[in-house]
């Protein structure tokens, strides 16, 4: 899953996306409007958090262009904006949660989840696949009942390709989910993490299987 953070303080936002990409999430970032505006008009992102004290434009405004375009995504304001009113006009405003600096960031990480595990969002419960069975909440992969150790990018490779079981991933869609705009991507990346998640599959008794289909992507079925 990939979030944006729209944060004009860069020592903030770069805390606030090392404790997301920690928490199995890859994170873009926006410290303006004007490039916010620019990476979700892009990307269809999970979730957006937003600073309301952007540079060249209000949040608020920000927030309702978005509500205009995208009436799902959800959007946790992270502000120091803290009256009773500053709070009803950013929910009134369409955003999904708000929290008021300075905050702990375990609350920001638990509320994020929060929002992704409501209906039609994008964060489930657990996914299951033959033995395989990975739950989003805890990011823990369970193979015929055992823990399995997965590093973060291969859990969330496992995720995307769980959800799309049975399907094609093409695989632009999984680099586009998998990795930030800044992050430096070789050119068999790709085909590094697949084989790695396939190996560490493999090797613990895990009853599926990942097809490459050339040119194309991947896709994860039962193994027959």
């Amino acid at each position: 899953m990939r979030l944006l953070v729209i944060e004009d303080e860069l020592e903030l936002a770069a805390l606030i996306r090392a404790a997301i990409e920690q928490a199995g999430f890859a994170a873009d970032h926006a410290a303006t409007a004007l490039a916010a505006a620019s990476h979700l008009g892009a990307t269809a992102y999970d979730a957006a958090i937003l600073d309301l004290g952007l540079p060249d434009r209000d949040g608020i405004l920000l927030l309702r262009q978005l509500r205009r375009h995208n009436t799902s995504l959800p959007v946790l304001i992270l502000t120091a904006r803290d009256s009773p009113e500053d709070r009803v006009t950013g929910l009134d405003s369409g955003a999904d949660d708000y929290l008021i600096k300075p905050f702990h960031m375990p609350e920001l990480i638990a509320r994020i989840r929060a929002l992704l595990r409501r209906p039609n969002a994008a964060l489930g419960i657990r996914l299951t696949l033959g033995n395989l069975v990975l739950d989003t909440i805890s990011r823990q992969t369970l193979i015929a009942g055992a823990n399995t150790h997965l590093t973060l990018r291969e859990t969330t490779m496992l995720e995307l390709l769980l959800r799309e079981q049975g399907k094609v991933v093409n695989r632009e869609v999984l680099e586009n989910r998998l990795y930030s705009f800044d992050s430096e991507l070789g050119s068999n990346a790709l085909e590094v993490l697949i084989h790695r998640l396939r190996r560490r599959l493999q090797e613990s008794g895990a009853d599926i299987t990942i097809h490459t289909v050339r040119g194309v992507g991947y896709l994860m079925s039962e193994a027959n």
